[in-house]
């Protein structure tokens, strides 16, 4: 029996949100007394960064030009079988949304999405997550002899150890081809993607226009954040729909998120109230946002903001 991680890779590079999950994976096996193993799609260049936190094995899968996510997902599956896994682990992002509801079905496994807690076998298997928008906590049971979870980004914070080798195996399990051709594939280059990223700077339509968003850009590029915006700032086009956070767009959890220009509707805030700290700039006093706020700013944002950026980048270059 073992625990088998999804290790995401993107141009032959671990992605942020694997070292989390390796973490993660490697607590877990050793709550549940079982050995730990990832299971990678193509070379990674970097996957020996992954010992520090304890991964000492890993099973690479040969990549598939004309594979889809649901031949990869069979493949994964083959692994977890070939593993005797029962548990499998993937992050809570578009990867393994994809990939764990196939991953279930083909190993008859219980499925939990957006967990952000270790698992305890005080009493079974049990595990939480947030509920009603992040409003609450649910414990849950599962009974299955295989399961399948994912796991919130940001959820546990990756502690480095005595550095292992980390084994890799060309495993025998192939991937298939599949039945959709992918023509092409477009990604974001040069930033962290929303749910990966530990410092968010996010803006409304208190910005009045998209020509003023510069300042928006300046701030985040002295904080080493994330840009983000409301979703009627991307629904009239100031912004690109990916960078749209809230209940119908992407729900993060960072370190620090920055609302600037943004009320407060209770839509946006379901999808960020897990932020650690929240910092809100708003004129309006009686904007929503500055109820969940733990700091907040009352005034001009065309004011504060700028002079924000020239205090951060002062403080930075001293």
């Amino acid at each position: 029996m073992s625990v088998l991680v999804y290790i995401e890779a993107q141009n032959g590079k671990l992605r942020k949100a694997s070292h989390e999950l390796a973490y993660y994976a490697v607590k877990s096996a050793a709550i549940l007394g079982l050995d730990c193993c990832g299971v990678v799609v193509g070379d990674c260049a970097d996957i020996q960064d992954l010992g520090q936190y304890g991964l000492t094995q890993v099973e690479q899968l040969a990549p598939n030009a004309n594979g889809d996510n649901m031949t990869i997902a069979a493949a994964v599956a083959g692994v977890a079988q070939a593993k005797s896994a029962s548990l499998v682990i993937f992050g809570h992002n578009s990867i393994g949304k994809s990939l764990l509801p196939s991953v279930a079905v083909k190993l008859s496994a219980g499925t939990l999405s957006g967990v952000n807690s270790l698992p305890s076998t005080d009493n079974g298997f049990t595990i939480s997550k947030t509920v009603f928008s992040g409003k609450a906590i649910a414990t849950y049971e599962m009974h299955t002899p295989v399961k399948v979870i994912s796991l919130m980004g940001n959820s546990v914070k990756p502690e480095s150890s005595e550095v292992e080798n980390v084994t890799i195996n060309n495993s025998d399990i192939q991937i298939a081809d599949g039945t959709i051709k992918v023509i092409e594939t477009r990604r974001e280059d040069g930033t962290v993607p929303l749910p990966e990223a530990e410092l968010v700077v996010s803006a409304g339509r208190g910005m009045k226009a998209p020509d003023n968003w510069p300042i928006i850009d300046e701030l985040a590029e002295v904080l080493g954040a994330t840009t983000a915006c409301s979703r009627p700032v991307a629904d009239i086009g100031w912004r690109p729909h990916h960078e749209h956070v809230g209940q119908t767009g992407v729900a993060i959890r960072p370190n620090l998120y920055i609302a600037i220009g943004i009320s407060g509707a209770i839509q946006h805030l379901a999808g960020v109230n897990s932020s650690k700290t929240i910092v809100v700039i708003n004129k309006d006093p009686e904007a929503p946002f500055f109820k969940a706020a733990d700091y907040g700013v009352c005034a001009d944002l065309f004011d504060v903001v700028p002079k924000l950026t020239a205090a951060l980048r002062k403080f930075k270059e001293n």
